[in-house]
């Protein structure tokens, strides 16, 4: 009988975490936020990482396709982006002065993206989304921001739900909720609040968590953009996921429009703690005027990890690059579920798809199978779209493949009257 992964260590370290941290694992990488269930079967620690693989605490090797939720895109520990930051790490990193780098990397960010003529740099996407709002609000005087209904831009009290706890309905008085691909709600929107509304905020798609992700309609975008033009309301997407895995020169520019602001934080510099926000020029002054810094935010580290990531995911052409081993990905898992009677079916786009089990409204063959994929050494998860990295191998998808078609096969026995 094969024997699967255990994860004794990680069991007994978490229980040791419960005694001092809030919830063990705070936030999105913890047992609860991940959907670990059965959460025996998965491991909370890892030890190191490397390319497309991460070992656990206790030993065992996974294929890693969340990525750390975004930041991986080159590989872990990145031979090029490791160097430069370690050779500026011998320069200085958090000092008196911004470095030199600072300076590089704003002239690359704008000649990189397409609407980008000055950039400014914080730490993580949420800072970005935040500093994005304030931009607007102060260049326009306006109070009031319209955003799409299941998206995510962090953690601010702006970007949750009133009713959360924390959350208090003073947190969202300015703060308009409209769904997704509905220019018809926005239009609405602004209408009802005439010279009121300083931005509107959206990812480039919708790619939310547990639910299939969309794609603009045709035209969503740009009669988006036609509307806040007519209505003075500044445009900003959050690329903060998305960024570079869609189109080097932003995600904008896959789906045909031209933002006022873009927000981007994960892949900027390959796990290195960075984020930014770009934008036009008639925004530069407003961006200019605001307050908004932290201890860290000139730490010259990332920011030169960043100049080699960006420069390396040019050379690689990394969209074009993902999408292809994306499309690999998606159609073996699709042919390995519907050899045992499971449709597996896949959204949102290839280099990051959303993956789900389509006769599974409850979610409990999902999370099985992903169980049964971690088990044995594929690391997947039920309610969130997955990432390709630069380091993947065909050798790693086939063996990924392998692995899925054991997991549906058991899968298919735990659930056979659900099996088509």
């Amino acid at each position: 009988m094969k024997e699967f992964y255990t994860n004794q260590k990680s069991q007994e370290l978490f229980k040791k975490a419960l005694k001092y941290i809030p919830t063990g694992i705070p936030g999105h990488l913890g047992p609860v936020q991940s959907q670990f269930i059965p959460a025996d079967a998965f491991p909370f620690y890892a030890e190191r990482a490397k390319d497309s693989y991460f070992w656990s605490i206790d030993g065992n090797k996974y294929i890693d396709y969340m990525c750390a939720y975004g930041p991986n895109i080159l590989g872990y520990n990145n031979d090029i982006v490791d160097r430069a930051a370690a050779e500026q790490l011998k320069k200085g990193n958090c000092m008196a002065l911004p470095a030199k780098a600072q300076v590089e990397l704003a002239e690359l960010l704008c000649g990189t993206i397409e609407i980008a003529d000055w950039a400014f740099f914080l730490k993580n996407g949420g800072d970005a989304t935040s500093f994005a709002v304030m931009t607007a609000k102060a260049a326009t005087g306006r109070s009031k921001t319209i955003r799409v209904q299941g998206g995510y831009h962090g953690v601010a009290p702006w970007t949750q739900a009133e009713g959360a706890n924390g959350i208090t309905a003073a947190d969202m008085k300015d703060i308009i909720v409209i769904p997704w691909n509905d220019t018809a709600a926005f239009e609405k929107a602004v209408a009802e609040n005439k010279d009121s509304i300083a931005c509107f905020i959206a990812t480039p798609y919708d790619h939310r968590i547990f639910a299939d992700n969309a794609l603009p309609l045709p035209g969503y975008w740009q009669k988006i953009r036609e509307i806040c033009t007519k209505n003075g309301i500044v445009l900003i997407v959050d690329d903060v996921r998305c960024g570079f895995r869609l189109h080097i020169e932003g995600s904008a520019k896959y789906f045909g429009f031209k933002p006022d602001l873009a927000c981007y934080c994960k892949a900027l510099a390959n796990g290195y703690n960075i984020s930014a926000v770009v934008g036009i020029d008639a925004l530069k002054s407003a961006a200019g005027s605001i307050f908004f810094t932290g201890s860290y935010w000139s730490s010259a580290v990332p920011m030169a990890a960043a100049v080699a990531c960006i420069t390396e995911m040019k050379r690689l052409d990394i969209a074009n690059l993902f999408i292809e081993k994306g499309k690999k990905f998606g159609s073996g898992m699709i042919d390995a579920g519907r050899a045992h009677g499971i449709d597996m079916k896949f959204s949102g786009v290839e280099s990051m798809p959303f993956m789900r089990i389509s006769n599974d409204p409850t979610m409990e063959m999902m999370q099985d199978f992903c169980a049964e994929c971690v088990k044995r050494g594929v690391f997947v998860v039920s309610h969130h779209n997955h990432f390709m990295n630069a380091s993947l191998t065909d050798a790693d998808i086939k063996k990924t493949i392998a692995v899925a078609d054991e997991a549906f096969a058991a899968v298919a026995k735990l659930h056979p009257d659900k099996i088509n």
